[in-house]
């Protein structure tokens, strides 16, 4: 994994080597093993480098055998060696073992096809000289970011939107919209982002550079094809798939560890690591102190059962606070919940240990129906069919024990009245409804900024023409992977913790072909009754221990507000949340915050919502001062210049 920037511009024009060290600089610490810079006709590129394969010799921007393609590439292309076989054959040569250089063949082979043929996580520029133009691309779920911003005829990008801003050509001010979005879905849709004029390449799509205009275009579409029945070989190939998904994963030139949160999916691709590495597997686990957060039970079990190396990262009072600002610099956004933060410390304590890959669970839940939400969404459904029934909907009982204490018939009321069936976000909605209570301590100025902006109703017109087709389950599963993995559990917080310290996380569970083979299961496959992950289970039986395919989902939570004032208040709360900087930054009412603030000082916040608005509220803060009070820094690092010749 690696850091990219880069300049194109229409006139041919020079680009700054200056600028592309400030760009290479604001991203170093996603590829600190070294860093590259190249210019030619008109374009720049810039490319600090974490080395994972063919360390020796993998540095970048790296060029084809004429210096006529050139590429700087944040990623891996898991397949590269059976890619590599195939371009040999018809004649390609290669200097490196890289999976980098068989990129820049595989675009000379097939042109704008190339991104079809990889099998991996990526965000990539090549600058083809032949024909004067410039290609972004970006994988097809969306692991990997791309940023860019068009300024008259230059274009800039990086995989960070600070790189964009240290260019000094970048104005920074709000996308008030983007910040609607992330106060509703969590994150903003791409190619939306939370700054004007900054836009992120969406998943599974490409742009080309030419004549000083950007064309974006899909190359990966998400469909969900649901057979009626399950094929009899469905175990057998559910094994294949993930086996296959798995040992790709482990190609590397360093160590690869894996997060290890004792739930099913992360026990799964460590446990399949484990068994296909020829080293100790060394796990990196998160424990909490409150019992209702932590799994640190069945984490020893698995570790045992595995014979893995197990290294925990306890998060104690004060932990969270402490880190927030660097979590909120880093995802380059307000988040909602904290949960970014204790992956912020893992991925720091897997670097401590000399760890800079590691397996994680990340996408089995959207795949096989995992999450609360799905059985949810059953459960209203089978209640709307009898909106008299007073028995139904004591199911969400079930679903929600550890909420029982604040339950009731009017909160059992909440989800049947939160949407009709034939809204396309029905699914979603009670999810939609409680962030956006976010949006009750908006400033009057805000509020009047976003007046006809309905930012539900731009999903809904942005669904893909088969999502009608779709059964109301895998419609939901759509809605997730769209609105909430890509823009906040990969970006917020997985991939952006985890390159804060140079570590790149691997997802099994996102290989396209395990996507492809579990849109085309019946739901009943994967949600049977009330029982998540139905298959998943199945097969796994002799993959993890017992107790934990048969153990209840426990989704993965931190304390909210509560995390800001154990044992002593963060430093930072008073000056975050002064009346002055609350109106400076203009974004909510001071009195509403005031007031919220003072709740969450006495201790008495409690539920989701004013959690969610008090997590809201100070990283829109901490987001604010980190981005809009900064200047252009200098730079501390000086690539080396790569020099590609021309034939």
């Amino acid at each position: 994994m690696c850091g990219i920037a880069g300049v194109a511009r229409s006139d041919g024009g020079g680009v700054s080597e200056e600028t592309l060290a400030r760009m290479a600089n604001a991203v170093r610490h996603r590829g600190p093993d070294g860093s590259g810079i190249y210019t030619a006709d008109g374009v720049g590129l810039a490319h600090t480098r974490l080395s994972i394969i063919d360390v020796a010799c993998g540095a970048q921007p790296l060029g084809n055998e004429d210096g006529q393609v050139v590429i700087t590439y944040n990623g891996e292309v898991y397949n590269y060696i059976e890619l590599r076989a195939e371009l040999e054959s018809y004649g390609h040569v290669f200097r490196t073992r890289t999976d980098t250089e068989t990129i820049v063949h595989a675009y000379e082979q097939w042109g704008d096809e190339f991104p079809a043929r990889l099998n991996g996580q990526f965000a990539l520029a090549i600058h083809d000289r032949r024909r004067q133009r410039l290609v972004l691309a970006r994988d097809r779920l969306g692991v990997r970011p791309l940023f860019y911003a068009q300024r008259g005829d230059t274009l800039y990008f990086a995989s960070e939107v600070k790189a964009l801003f240290a260019t000094g050509s970048v104005p920074v001010a709000p996308d008030l919209v983007g910040l609607d979005e992330v106060f509703t879905f969590w994150g903003a849709r791409a190619p939306r982002t939370c700054f004007a004029g900054v836009r992120q390449l969406e998943p599974g799509t490409m742009a080309v550079w030419e004549r000083g205009g950007l064309q974006v275009r899909r190359y990966y579409e998400l469909d969900y094809p649901e057979a009626r029945d399950e094929s009899a070989d469905a175990l057998h190939r559910l094994d294949e798939i993930m086996r296959s998904s798995v040992a790709l994963r482990l190609r590397s030139d360093v160590p690869v560890g894996g997060y290890l949160s004792g739930g099913l999916d992360s026990s799964i691709t460590c446990a399949l690591a484990a068994s296909d590495s020829s080293a100790e597997l060394h796990t990196f686990s998160i424990t909490f102190e409150d019992p209702q957060l932590d799994e640190a039970e069945f984490q020893r079990i698995v570790a045992h059962r595995i014979r893995c190396r197990p290294w925990v990262q306890h998060i104690r009072a004060g932990d969270i606070a402490d880190v927030f600002p660097s979590v909120v610099r880093h995802a380059e956004t307000p988040i909602v919940r904290t949960a970014p933060a204790p992956m912020y410390l893992l991925a720091r304590l897997t670097r401590e240990q000399g760890i800079k890959v590691v397996l994680t669970g990340e996408g089995a839940d959207e795949l096989f129906l995992g999450y609360d939400l799905f059985k949810e969404t059953a459960v209203r459904l089978f209640c709307l069919r009898r909106p008299q029934s007073a028995v139904r909907p004591r199911l969400f009982d079930r679903l929600y024990p550890y909420l029982m204490h604040g339950g009731g018939d009017f909160w059992r009321r909440s989800f049947l009245e939160a949407g009709a069936p034939d809204d396309p976000l029905f699914s979603h909605l009670p999810r939609f409804l409680l962030t956006s209570r976010i949006k009750a301590f908006y400033s009057e100025a805000t509020r009047e900024a976003l007046a006809g902006t309905d930012v539900m109703e731009e999903l809904r017109q942005s669904l893909p023409s088969g999502f009608a087709r779709w059964s109301p389950l895998n419609r939901a599963a759509y809605l997730e992977m769209t609105t909430l993995l890509s823009s906040y559990l990969l970006s917020s917080q997985g991939e952006r913790m985890g390159m804060a310290h140079g570590v790149e996380g691997r997802f099994p569970f996102l290989d396209h072909r395990l996507f492809e083979f579990a849109a085309a299961l019946p739901t009943s496959s994967k949600l049977l009754g009330l029982k998540e992950k139905n298959i998943l289970k199945r097969w796994a039986r002799d993959v993890v221990p017992r107790v934990v395919t048969d153990r209840h989902k426990q989704p993965y939570r931190a304390p909210d507000a509560p995390a800001f004032f154990q044992g002593r208040t963060a430093s930072y709360i008073d000056d975050v949340f002064s009346d002055e900087n609350v109106k400076r930054v203009g974004i909510f009412d001071h009195r509403a915050v005031a007031g919220l603030v003072r709740r969450a000082r006495a201790g008495k916040i409690s539920g989701f919502a004013e959690n969610q608005a008090f997590v809201a509220t100070l990283s829109t803060h901490l987001w604010h001062d980190a981005f809009f009070n900064a200047s252009v820094p200098a730079p501390v690092i000086h690539p080396q210049r790569v020099q590609i010749p021309a034939a």
